[in-house]
């Protein structure tokens, strides 16, 4: 498939990997359509490779298998595909917990993720509850690669499927591309180590997308019950992300009246506009001089 420059995201996105299926779904039907950008895929398994195409029939594409997932690269794929050294700990599940497809844009999803604001009210119970609903002081670092943010401790009353009770939470994330961002979150029994939780988003359109979810978690728990808790959180997330509007995440920082606890959001938005990413985006409005 012939692609023009002019018709496609622009190149930090179109070059770089995305998750466009998970291996066992691939394995249960032998073959499976996808969508990247817009484009329908092909997703093929014969013997232990992996082939992803065009589906109109128009070539392959790069393609690679890591952590239960395919990735492709509709452009160069000249990039490092993520990597967690955790991975190879052997006291660690490493699960895929599932796909949900959500009617937004996958900016606004990795937006969502990293806002500890929203936990007390749409994950009442588990993340957070009501009336402890400040949040605390954070730290953000910002470079050309990522956003790090560094949340302070946060009380929730259910903090995984194998949490004992209440327990002081702390949070780290780290924003490794416009789509992609993994969480470091205090084991509940054994607050000295971390799990983690990667959120790779699959942008279908620009107001469309799918989250993928894969934990790196101590096996303290059984990895049907992590799985169930994960699906449970990011299901109760959906609703709330399919009634934002616009669909689109707004750039410009007049778009959306900012306030303490969006710091995260704000940093991630300039983020973004720096390195050039609009695909999924309501770009900022570029002030216009007139000469007389």
């Amino acid at each position: 498939m012939l692609v023009e420059a002019a018709d496609r995201p622009e190149s930090v996105l179109w070059d770089d990997w995305h998750v466009v299926a998970e291996i066992t779904t691939l394995e249960q039907f032998g073959r499976m359509t996808s969508t990247l950008f817009e484009r329908e895929l092909l997703i093929t398994r014969e013997d232990k490779a992996v082939h992803v195409a065009y589906a109109d029939g128009s070539g392959r594409i790069a393609s690679t298998l890591k952590y239960g997932y395919v990735w492709a690269s509709l452009g160069a794929g000249d990039r490092e595909l993520v990597d967690f050294p955790e991975a190879a700990e052997t006291d660690r599940h490493v699960l895929t917990v599932g796909s949900l497809g959500i009617r937004t844009s996958g900016l606004r999803l990795v937006e969502n993720f990293i806002d500890v604001a929203h936990f007390p009210f749409v994950h009442t119970g588990y993340l957070g509850a009501e009336p402890d609903t400040e949040v605390q002081p954070y730290t953000i670092r910002v470079s050309a690669d990522e956003v790090w943010v560094e949340s302070g401790s946060c009380t929730q009353p259910m903090a995984s499927a194998a949490a004992p009770g209440a327990a002081q939470i702390g949070y780290v994330f780290r924003v490794l591309r416009p789509y992609t961002v993994v969480l470091y979150k205090t084991n509940t029994h054994a607050p000295t180590r971390q799990d983690l939780l990667l959120l790779m988003v699959q942008p279908v359109s620009q107001e469309r997308c799918i989250a993928h979810v894969l934990a790196l978690v101590l096996n303290f728990e059984d990895a049907r019950d992590i799985r169930s808790f994960q699906r449970l959180i990011t299901g109760q997330d959906k609703p709330i992300l399919e009634n934002q509007r616009p669909s689109r995440l707004p750039l410009d920082p007049r778009s959306e009246l900012p306030v303490r606890a969006d710091a995260a959001g704000t940093a991630y938005r300039r983020w973004l506009v720096e390195r050039g990413v609009s695909y999924g985006a309501i770009p900022p409005i570029r002030a216009v001089a007139f000469v007389g």
